[in-house]
């Protein structure tokens, strides 16, 4: 700049001072905080579609495999329970992940949420109630107190999350995602515990075949 320039500056700040809004000190610590709970969905986006699209995909596997071992699934109380509380829990976070994805304010998308984890953390209680009342048939079916806490604490989690929404807290997000993973890989293990079950059944049935067959 030239002095010309320079002095043309120095007149232009003497006889007119500088806005109050440049003077004025910016937090940008406070700021970044403001930011971080902002509700921004699009950077959920694609992670729910990539859960909503694996969570449809392992119910229609779901479904491929109930219907190849239908009959011993059915005839067992325990593996039918199982695997009918397999596919509401898959449907609920289905369910979960297309509330998510779907433009809404966020304290309606928490109200939603807690309810729909509210009235799924039932089923866990209610199969609870149900093994406490059929304690005979909780070995047939392999049954295991851990997989039931690990719905509930799913829930929870659920119910958490959208609580956190439900004050304008960015952060209930980061637990409804880990609810819908914890839902996502519980359920995969326990379809394949219960097909181990199921296989372990149809081989103790063709062994008492083959001996019936023996003796006769």
């Amino acid at each position: 700049m030239t002095q010309n320039g320079h002095a043309r500056l120095r007149m232009t700040s003497d006889k007119q001072p500088l806005p109050r809004l440049l003077l004025e000190h910016y937090d940008f610590v406070v700021e970044g905080k403001l930011m971080e709970h902002t509700y921004q969905p699009e950077l959920w986006h694609d992670l729910y579609v990539m859960l909503g699209t694996s969570l449809s995909a392992l119910i229609g596997l779901l479904f491929v495999a109930t219907s190849l071992h239908l009959e011993e699934i059915v005839n067992n109380p325990i593996f039918r329970l199982r695997t009918r509380r397999n596919y509401i829990y898959l449907i609920i976070t289905v369910v979960e992940a297309a509330l998510i994805l779907t433009p809404q304010p966020i304290v309606a998308l928490g109200i939603e949420v807690t309810a729909l984890n509210g009235i799924g953390l039932l089923l866990p209680l209610s199969t609870v109630y149900y093994i406490y009342n059929e304690r005979n048939f909780s070995h047939r079916g392999g049954f295991a107190p851990y997989r039931i806490a690990i719905f509930i604490i799913c829930f929870l989690l659920g119910i958490a999350g959208g609580a956190l929404l439900i004050v304008n807290h960015n952060y209930g997000l980061y637990l409804i995602t880990a609810s819908c993973l914890g839902f996502l890989v519980s359920v995969a293990l326990n379809a394949w515990l219960i097909m181990q079950g199921v296989g372990q059944l149809e081989k103790k049935r063709k062994v008492k075949r083959g001996s019936i067959r023996r003796f006769q």
